[in-house]
């Protein structure tokens, strides 16, 4: 069927409208009218082919709610009109062990992306949430149970919120834990958020004197201007956990020094440039560890989704037309955002 899009044709030009193609729903599959979907900072990456590899017409978005419009005939877990959520994947091998251990994410046969995957639909790659609608595999359609007028902040859950949960669960963040988060954009926000609602002291770190609020209001318990020296030394030797938002290549070591024996800095975001290697003696001295983590499984998104439910979260956002995105993209780039943009889908039928 044809649907409505906001895509771009090569990567030096501005996003437009576009009709594109989705399948019918197969058996296992689940329609979805799209609602809202969220703004990604690999959206922007992926439409001006920042990271490479980008096949157009490329569609982005993966951060999408909408509501239930048609079910195959063997889909039992959904029905007509069910609130539901799709993010950064749409299918994996489903049989290597990361599969079978429910971490999709890790799939040992690569998962398929919501957007710029292979996939023998038309075009022959998958076409992302900036569009009407989506037909996705039910096994990773998610639930979502916050009430209506939350739904369009609920989006950015679909990649920010597990992006920050999925560490902040394997790693055991909880009561009892000195908790760092680096970075106050749309992932560090959700960062400080799901942490101080899983008990843990929560400390925010920002370049930025002027975040130093707004990381309270958000629930941070203390806030470091991390270019004050003075108050990083405060920390050093303190933190259970770390979670490195920041995407831009900086110092390690600067975190490292402040973790606890046996504590770990945890980074999530993929600097275009390398980071200055860091300190293997502050690692060896003090049995730390500089991990990573991507995304979540299904499983672990539908846990973050209800915990945010039942808690009240949501990310904090701005509206927008899918007319703008390209003033987004270039406001995001600026890091002129309160946290994250959601487009309104129901603008790409004006």
């Amino acid at each position: 069927m044809t649907t409505k899009a906001y895509g771009a044709l090569a990567a030096d030009q501005p996003l437009e409208p576009l009709d594109v193609q989705r399948r019918a729903p197969g058996a296992h599959d689940v329609q979805i009218d799209i609602a809202y979907c969220g703004v990604c900072h690999s959206d922007l990456h992926t439409v001006r082919s920042e990271w490479g590899g980008t096949l157009f017409p490329c569609v982005p978005g993966h951060e999408i709610v909408g509501h239930v419009s048609a079910v195959g005939s063997a889909v039992s877990g959904f029905k007509l009109g069910d609130t539901v959520g799709v993010g950064c994947m749409v299918d994996s091998c489903q049989h290597c062990d990361s599969c079978g251990e429910g971490l999709e994410q890790y799939c040992e046969n690569g998962f398929t992306g919501t957007y710029n995957s292979a996939t023998p639909d038309a075009p022959g790659h998958t076409l992302g949430g900036y569009a009407q609608r989506i037909v996705v595999n039910e096994k990773f359609v998610l639930r979502i149970r916050h009430s209506a007028d939350q739904l369009a902040a609920v989006a950015p859950l679909l990649c920010a919120g597990i992006t920050t949960w999925s560490p902040l669960r394997h790693w055991n963040v909880g009561p009892g834990q000195k908790v760092g988060i680096v970075g106050i954009g749309g992932l560090g926000h959700m960062g400080i958020k799901l942490a101080h609602a899983l008990g843990a002291h929560v400390v925010a770190f920002t370049t930025s004197e002027s975040k130093r609020q707004d990381a309270h209001d958000l629930g941070a318990d203390e806030v470091v201007v991390s270019r004050n020296k003075d108050e990083m030394k405060a920390h050093a030797g303190s933190f259970d956990f770390i979670l490195n938002t920041v995407a831009a290549s900086h110092d390690l070591d600067a975190f490292t020094r402040l973790l606890k024996r046996d504590g770990t800095l945890c980074l999530v975001g993929v600097p275009e440039h390398p980071h200055p290697s860091p300190s293997v003696a502050a690692l060896i001295f003090g049995r730390k560890a500089l991990a990573g983590s991507l995304i979540g499984g299904i499983a672990e998104t539908q846990e973050m989704l209800d915990f945010c439910a039942k808690h009240g979260i949501v990310s904090e956002i701005e509206m927008i037309n899918a007319q703008q995105i390209d003033e987004a993209y270039d406001r995001m780039v600026r890091s002129d955002v309160k946290y994250r943009f959601v487009i309104d889908t129901a603008s790409l039928a004006r």
